[in-house]
């Protein structure tokens, strides 16, 4: 007779036993993605699409090829974003004058509000997953995450090289 996982306090799932760190970190990017989407419905926005936005605010207009591969997003989820952001007057999409077959894209001057409710919102965000952990600790993660970045990062860069 197999145990029910409630018969047993403190079991671990399948996954976290092979993986207790991977099953933390896809545990804790969920809740932070969850966590992000209620302070960015409160300003319009859908995950993801702050991303967009930050990358042209920074980065001033750019192919809408280029912006895909800089956020790092399936291009149909870009793309609608994109829909949705130039409805809401965020953004415009207008011919490249360096090819017409290609779209540049831009955030709009009315877009500057939201901008810094974007900040004020992921500053928030900020404080709610770290609160609880003191200055030190919250450096120890930071570089700790930074170190796991680094480790995935080749392979995400290989597995799009296939």
């Amino acid at each position: 007779m197999n145990a029910e996982p409630a018969d047993c306090p403190g079991a671990l799932s399948a996954a976290a036993i092979g993986g207790p760190v991977s099953h933390s970190l896809s545990v804790v990017a969920r809740l932070h993605r969850i966590a992000a989407g209620r302070v960015l419905r409160c300003l319009g926005l859908y995950p993801g699409q702050e991303f967009v936005m930050m990358h042209l605010w920074e980065a001033g207009a750019v192919r809408q090829s280029e912006l895909i591969k800089a956020v790092g997003l399936d291009p149909s989820t870009v793309t609608k974003s994109l829909q949705r952001l130039e409805q809401a007057g965020h953004v415009r999409r207008r011919p490249d004058p360096a090819d017409r077959r290609a779209s540049l894209v831009e955030a709009t001057e009315t877009s500057c509000e939201l901008r810094t409710q974007v900040v004020a919102a992921w500053s928030e965000l900020e404080d709610t997953t770290l609160a609880g952990l003191e200055e030190g600790e919250r450096q120890e993660l930071l570089r700790l995450l930074g170190k796991v970045e680094a480790n995935l990062c080749p392979a995400a860069a290989e597995e799009c090289a296939d």
